[in-house]
């Protein structure tokens, strides 16, 4: 007997999660729910035909409307919340109401941090809950734990993941494959990290650093907010480092600094031309579309870096996986590294292998499983000692 799945936003991301769920996951039906039924139906005949079988069925969901979101989850064994990051708060209670499991991909600490409020809840309803489960946050963790696993202590973490176009036009030498607002947060709200063995919260834009990336050459690296998840809190005191950073082109950190230092993210409003504007919301609608480039396809690097001792001898452990767009489905490297992971995810939740409750990411699957069915996807992945 297969398992039912709910996609609650059927969109890039999600569709991706989809069909990795129709692949891998025993699926009876995937319900593709999204707030436009054109959006849905799109999403399901997309996954249906690359599956060559009938296994998505769209449905029109208003995520923020109770009563249609407990409809539309009481089927389903596992939902994936692939909507704003702001919205899977929303979201849990309805899933614990109609004892449906949960995952999302998350995108703020924050916001995780609420969803993890509801533990006591999932628990006496018996339901998983996951948050958290894309790319960074998400994979880039469970990289980090699955190297973990090689020392008998472990010093320090430095994880780093970008998603990048594969042909750069200056200036910003970058290409937007998630939404704009997104992009912004990661690049305003605190970082969560731990250093010196405390957790503590970082600014952003800042401790740039130089990479190399085989094929590539020199990168820089920069703190941004998000990528850890809740692992300071599990590893705190555990570990001298564990910290988070964003790969990027060079040159890109100094120019999105600038836009931070001169105000285009302020979110109160000012005056021009009598007009109210926030200028927050003038980059979103600008910059939104200027970073796009359909035209190009993308790239996604993601690195950690482990480090320390194995039978009394110092170790370093390096792991990167350089993901690229995929002529065969179509769908971008963002959407394989986010979408894939999730569904993994989600498919250890419908088979029992994740206990109740709301479940830190780092503690909800070990990072193995994961590396080994990325591999099973035919993902390519590196594992080196430095």
């Amino acid at each position: 007997m297969g398992h039912n799945y709910a996609i609650l936003g059927s969109g890039m991301q999600g569709t991706a999660a989809a069909y990795d769920l129709a692949k891998h996951g025993e699926a009876d039906t995937i319900f593709m729910g999204d707030q436009s039924l054109e959006q849905a139906q799109h999403a399901a005949r997309r996954v249906n035909e690359l599956v060559g079988a009938a296994v998505a069925q769209p449905k029109r969901v208003n995520a923020l409307d109770e009563g249609e979101l407990a409809e539309f989850l009481q089927p389903a064994d596992v939902v994936l919340s692939c909507i704003p990051y702001w919205m899977h708060p929303y979201v849990a209670p309805i899933a614990i109401h109609t004892a449906t499991n949960m995952i999302d991909m998350g995108g703020d600490t924050e916001v995780t941090l609420e969803t993890m409020k509801l533990d006591e809840a999932a628990k006496a309803a018996r339901v998983s809950i996951v948050p958290d489960t894309g790319l960074a946050p998400g994979l880039v963790n469970s990289l980090a734990t699955h190297l973990m696993t090689k020392f008998d202590e472990v010093d320090e973490v430095r994880l780093y993941c970008g998603g990048l176009p594969q042909h750069p036009k200056p200036p910003f030498n970058y290409k937007l494959v998630f939404n704009i607002e997104g992009l912004v947060a990661e690049y305003t709200d605190e970082a969560f990290a731990i250093r010196d063995y405390k957790l503590v919260r970082l600014g952003t834009l800042c401790d740039l650093e130089q990479i190399y990336w085989d094929g590539l050459g020199e990168m820089e690296a920069f703190v941004t907010s998000g990528g850890t998840s809740t692992a300071p809190y599990t590893f705190e005191g555990k570990l001298r480092t564990y910290e988070y950073k964003t790969i990027r082109f060079p040159g890109h950190c100094a120019l999105m600094k600038m836009f931070m230092d001169f105000g285009f993210w302020n979110k109160q409003p000012i005056e021009v031309d009598s007009v109210k504007v926030k200028p927050i919301e003038v980059f979103h609608k600008i910059m939104g579309a200027a970073l796009r480039d359909d035209k190009d396809t993308d790239q996604i690097l993601v690195r950690a870096v482990v480090s320390g001792t194995k039978d009394g001898v110092n170790k370093r452990y390096q792991i990167d996986i350089h993901d690229k767009q995929d002529p065969a489905t179509g769908f971008s490297a963002m959407e394989r590294m986010t979408g894939f992971p999730s569904a993994i995810y989600a498919i250890e939740i419908a088979s029992g292998r994740v206990e109740p409750g709301c479940i830190r990411y780092e503690l909800a699957v070990p990072g193995t499983v994961v590396v080994e069915a990325l591999k099973a996807r035919g993902i390519l992945i590196r594992e080196t000692e430095r």
